[in-house]
């Protein structure tokens, strides 16, 4: 009798009832119990590690009562116990009944932050509260409430000196702006083997603190670099670190890149009455990686330099530079958004959006600096779902039905819109409609691109005119037009006759004539400069970032680079630019 009092006296002592009401604290070195709780799934998950050893990792459901959570959790933490005890040895010797091996389960209690009991009819959802304490017999373990998690860290797999390592990270209940960063850089040995002493594997160096990006220098050349990222929540709350390795050693960068010059320009984020937009072709690997493109389109082209790995390098480092507030590029593959361009532009404050082009891997993309806008609205559509759907587009449906050919060809084509219409974040009566797109190619193709632009602006009208009344637009695209063209003249006029040369642009056999008009008075901001698309069989100004000139005007035009700089490498792409087109950058502010 007096060992079972003892027994309970102790218990008493070491609960946390106990503890807190006598003014005392639990002990710091708690073990962790965690408890992922999201309200949209129907089950919690509860892990900890019993005293000896063994962990469990229960899911029970949100609304059963507590009691029945503890009950299970006694059962399980008896199970170790009897099951050493079945085993043993002396048992077996002493000639003991196997039922006499079991172990009795352990006393196990809830309590709250406060040190009380939390009732065994309390659902499992509201009783598992951060700092809760659980005991289990006399182990305590301190309840974390969905701690900050990583569930993923990535490093590109090529690194190049002087161009920013951007990590892909994804959490659970944390962000990456909260995280922790440690970068860390093999130690060159002086055997020059890689190894440290003693041959247990590379000895790391910390390189930089802090930071989400990292830009290793040209000592670094050779060497792999390893992250140490503990996830947080920006209340303080951080949860287990993870660590990752480069899977291989730092290269040596290009030297001097075509956009250096035009970073010059665009050092710092500009002013908050104003707007850099930025409109690239980024040449979608899905094009540059065929046999075609590497032995007809760019045979200059050293082959390592249209690996995708490597332009990506250049492309971030190009992009991040130009300190844009708005990014609208085309020939996006859907895993570089993801798993590139997204995470590296966020670490610079920019939020993403994507849009895929029917049947195929690659589409649009478009970027706003969180610090300035928020997103109000997407209205993303494709040319040919739009064109035989929506009743906004009937007229154009009708006249269009008159040329079976034609319209079979329109309808054929996955051209896709983007449309997002953000909120200035210091500002709210500012709005802007944000459109984004990339026409048909084929030279050929004018009539094509004529109706595609006119479902475009007819849709932008719904948007800019109807839905947000009188709000300004910025229209970025790869047009696939020259300045010459109908679709040029038709976007900067507003009007299109029906006799007009490019409703023929494949023959009489596909002539569609036919007027069309809109509203919009829009510019080409960047003017029309000699060519955005510079290739070996072509050179011409395909691109645009046309602007609402009644609401918007020009600030300055970033000078695109020398014509000695493009060529350099015969044509684009090149070692030192990424893709066969230029990017256009302009700032751009309210009227």
């Amino acid at each position: 009798m007096w060992r079972r009092l003892r027994s309970a006296l102790r218990r008493l002592r070491r609960s946390p009832a106990a503890l807190l009401a006598g003014g005392g604290r639990p002990p710091a070195a708690m073990e962790r119990a965690v408890v992922r709780c999201v309200p949209s799934e129907p089950k919690l998950s509860l892990r900890f590690v019993l005293p000896d050893g063994s962990a469990r990792h229960m899911q029970r459901d949100q609304a059963e009562p507590l009691g029945r959570a503890l009950a299970r959790i006694a059962t399980n933490a008896a199970k170790g116990p009897a099951k050493a005890a079945k085993k043993s040895k002396k048992a077996r010797a002493e000639g003991r009944p196997a039922g006499e091996a079991a172990v009795a389960a352990p006393a196990v209690r809830l309590f709250s932050r406060d040190g009380e009991a939390v009732a065994e009819e309390v659902p499992n959802a509201a009783a598992w509260q951060d700092g809760a304490v659980l005991q289990i017999g006399e182990a305590q373990y301190r309840v974390e409430r969905n701690p900050p998690a990583l569930t993923e860290l990535r490093l590109p797999r090529s690194l190049l000196a002087g161009f920013p390592v951007c990590p892909k990270v994804n959490a659970e209940f944390a962000a990456p702006q909260h995280c922790l960063f440690r970068w860390y850089r093999e130690q060159r040995p002086a055997g020059g083997d890689g190894e440290a002493a003693g041959g247990d594997g590379p000895a790391w160096v910390e390189a930089a603190g802090g930071e989400r990006v990292f830009t290793p220098s040209n000592a670094m050349v050779g060497l792999r670099l390893k992250l140490r990222c503990t996830p947080g929540d920006g209340a303080q709350r951080y949860g287990p670190p993870q660590e990752v390795e480069s899977s291989g050693p730092v290269e040596a960068g290009p030297g001097a890149c075509t956009f250096d010059s035009r970073h010059l320009y665009t050092k710092k984020v500009c002013g908050q009455g104003s707007i850099r937009a930025v409109s690239y072709n980024i040449l979608a690997d899905t094009y540059a990686q065929t046999e075609f493109s590497r032995t007809v389109l760019y045979p200059y082209c050293a082959p390592y330099a249209l690996e995708l790995d490597y332009r990506q390098n250049l492309l971030k480092k190009e992009l991040a530079g130009y300190s844009a507030d708005l990014i609208c590029l085309q020939e996006v593959d859907k895993s570089v958004f993801v798993d590139s361009l997204a995470p590296a532009l966020d670490a610079f404050g920019l939020e993403g959006l994507f849009k895929i082009k029917e049947k195929q891997h690659e589409g649009l993309a478009t970027f706003y600096r969180r610090d300035k806008f928020s997103l109000l609205s997407q209205h993303d559509i494709a040319f040919s779902e739009a064109l035989l759907s929506d009743p906004l587009h009937q007229e154009l449906r009708d006249k269009l039905a008159q040329y079976p050919l034609v319209q079979e060809k329109v309808l054929q084509r996955s051209s896709v819109l983007q449309v997002s219409v953000l909120q200035s974040a210091t500002d709210p009566s500012r709005k802007i409609c944000v459109a984004n797109t990339h026409l048909y190619w084929h030279p050929k193709g004018g009539n094509i691109r004529l109706i595609q632009i006119a479902v475009a602006l007819s849709h932008i009208k719904h948007i800019a005119c109807d839905l947000y009344p009188s709000i300004p637009v910025i229209f970025c695209g790869d047009f696939n037009s020259t300045p010459s063209s109908g679709t040029y003249s038709f976007i900067n006029s507003g009007v299109i006759a029906e006799d007009h040369e490019d409703w023929v642009s494949n023959g009489e056999e596909e002539r569609c004539n036919m007027p069309l008009s809109h509203p919009f008075k829009l510019l080409s901001a960047c003017g029309e400069p000699a060519y955005t698309n510079y290739v070996g069989g072509f050179h011409g100004c395909l691109d645009y970032i046309f602007i609402d000139k009644n609401a918007l005007e020009v600030e300055q035009v970033i000078p695109l680079p020398s014509h000695e700089e493009v060529t350099t490498h015969q044509a684009l792409p090149s070692v030192s630019h990424p893709s066969d087109h230029i990017a256009l950058i302009c700032d751009l502010k309210w009227k």
